[in-house]
């Protein structure tokens, strides 16, 4: 039986709102952010993550990035606490920080792992140790997602089920095949991907489509094209993760952030233009649009 498609609007938003912090939450009850990535390449991508993050309403973040780029992370942020980790020669995370990483797993809420890393093998092997102790919910992005039906049953046997947030190339890795044959069915694409991995699967596109397991599929088309840009579905991963450590349940928090991103896109069109504003601009728009609903 086909899926029916459902509208991403401000009225679904509106049936379904987020968590409100009581008056006197502290930062560790707004809820705790683990974000892990960046490489020498992007040095900086991981800071619009962090930073979606905490427009999102998150309380703490903590960031797990390469040596390198750490300390000039943390004086560019000093909301964020900063770990650095081993990197490789080629200035990617080093697959010997994974025990590093253990104890830092374990006072989050939400872990999102991949924005800014290039190396598929390297974000492999951080993603099957992350699958085989993380508790917290895991939103998987970027380079973690290159291999990831190497993780197919540890994923599906996650206690919550992960949000999964790629492109189309990056969804035609997933899958095994060719973009070409997703742009055919978008729709079945999706639902292959949510249902095979048990996740909550968003396929970003000019209509991005957002799936969870044996449900319907949602279908949201806001944005415009100036969200095709770098640094954006960095941005989409941190808004994810923030609503997460919130409280949010997965499906929602997904669709809050795509309906968040777009949205903040579209003031960005009006402001500035419909092509050329930067990822960083969409973040301080955030917080207003989660008021305006």
């Amino acid at each position: 039986m086909a899926s029916k498609v459902l509208s991403l609007d401000s009225d679904w938003l509106r049936a379904h709102p987020l968590p409100v912090p009581d008056i006197a939450a502290d930062k560790n009850s707004r809820g705790r952010v683990l974000a892990i990535g960046g490489c020498a390449t992007v040095p900086g991508g991981i800071q619009l993550t962090v930073e979606a993050a905490l427009r999102a309403g998150a309380g703490k973040i903590q960031v797990a990035t390469i040596e390198s780029a750490a300390l000039a992370l943390g004086v560019a942020m000093p909301e964020i606490a900063v770990f650095s980790l081993p990197e490789t020669d080629t200035g990617e995370i080093a697959l010997t920080s994974a025990g590093a990483l253990s104890d830092l797993v374990g006072r989050c809420d939400a872990v999102v792992a991949g924005p800014a890393m290039s190396d598929a093998k390297a974000a492999s092997g951080l993603t099957g140790h992350l699958l085989t102790l993380c508790e917290a919910q895991m939103i998987l992005d970027a380079a973690v997602l290159m291999n990831l039906s190497d993780h197919t049953d540890r994923l599906s046997a996650l206690p919550r089920p992960a949000v999964l947030t790629p492109h189309i190339g990056e969804l035609a890795a997933i899958l095994g095949c060719a973009a070409a044959d997703i742009e055919k069915d978008r729709i079945a694409a999706v639902k292959e991907a949510s249902d095979r991995f048990g996740a909550v699967c968003v396929l970003k596109g000019s209509t991005s489509l957002i799936a969870e397991p044996g449900a319907d599929v949602f279908a949201y088309a806001g944005g415009g094209v100036g969200l095709a840009t770098g640094g954006s579905g960095d941005v989409l991963a941190g808004i994810v993760a923030g609503l997460c450590a919130r409280g949010t349940p997965q499906l929602e928090a997904t669709l809050w952030a795509v309906w968040l991103h777009g949205e903040a896109g579209r003031r960005c069109a009006e402001q500035i233009g419909p092509i050329g504003f930067l990822a960083r601009e969409l973040l301080a728009h955030l917080p207003g649009l989660m008021r305006a609903l």
